[in-house]
């Protein structure tokens, strides 16, 4: 069992949201196996379908000076900032093939949220950050300690159809934090955000400083052993997409 791997990276929203969709027909049709998509977004602030004008912060008219834009989307939650330095991960699964936790003919999208999570917060202890889910609130947070309080540090919101999903993660590695002012990030007032680069002990040999490269590899990796598959990485979308040639790549981690 394998999970294609193709990183894109720095697309616009638009052309991500492109791909997705060939992505997902494919797998519908049986053609691709599940696949997993990173890459990263030009500023843009997306709303899901829960989301409220009103949780952004920021005009129309300075939104546009500085070149970000906005797109109402299909997933869940509310309102995220996506940008440079944050890597964005759409992995188009079917949930009724072989995942851990299904207990009945596909796995739950909460359940799959959870594991989803669960890679990240493995993630983020490969750069010794510790991380953690927080009940009744989607995403990955730091823990607190002392004065400090809990951070977020990545997002999520899925979209499912005829089982298959879409959208995903964003992980902040080395955003610009600033630019979370322009929202309340998914409609949680009083919180705030973080980034790997943040957290990571300054005084961490310079390997375990966080890179969208090394971030990256990272999730691929924790993403093949949560979901029990070995991770086959894939040159383009039209390797990926075109049947006829056959399953090229190599295995994550021997490339």
């Amino acid at each position: 069992m394998f999970v294609h791997l193709l990183h894109l990276g720095r697309v616009s929203y638009v052309e991500g949201l492109a791909i997705q969709q060939q992505v997902i027909a494919a797998r519908k049709q049986n053609v691709i196996a599940d696949t997993l998509l990173l890459l990263e977004h030009p500023p843009v602030i997306t709303l899901g379908r829960n989301s409220h004008r009103s949780n952004i912060l920021a005009s129309d008219e300075l939104l546009a000076s500085r070149g970000v834009e906005l797109h109402e989307i299909n997933r869940g939650g509310d309102v995220t900032y996506h940008g440079p330095g944050q890597l964005v991960g759409y992995p188009i699964v079917d949930l009724r093939g072989d995942l851990p936790g299904k207990k009945g003919p596909h796995l739950g999208p909460v359940d799959y949220m959870r594991l989803l999570e669960e890679v990240l917060i493995r993630t983020c202890g490969d750069f010794g950050v510790m991380a953690q889910r927080i009940p009744k609130l989607t995403g990955v947070w730091t823990i607190a300690g002392g004065s400090i309080p809990e951070k977020k540090i990545a997002a999520l919101g899925v979209h499912v159809s005829q089982g298959v999903t879409s959208h995903g993660f964003a992980l902040n590695v080395t955003t610009d934090l600033r630019d979370f002012d322009w929202i309340i990030p998914c409609g949680l007032t009083g919180r705030q955000v973080t980034s790997l680069e943040l957290e990571v002990d300054s005084d961490d040999p310079a390997e375990r400083q966080p890179t969208m490269e090394s971030a990256g590899n990272s999730v691929s990796r924790n993403f093949g052993w949560v979901f029990g598959r070995q991770m086959l990485w894939c040159e383009s979308v039209e390797a990926l997409l075109d049947p006829t040639r056959g399953l090229e790549g190599v295995a994550a981690g021997e490339q």
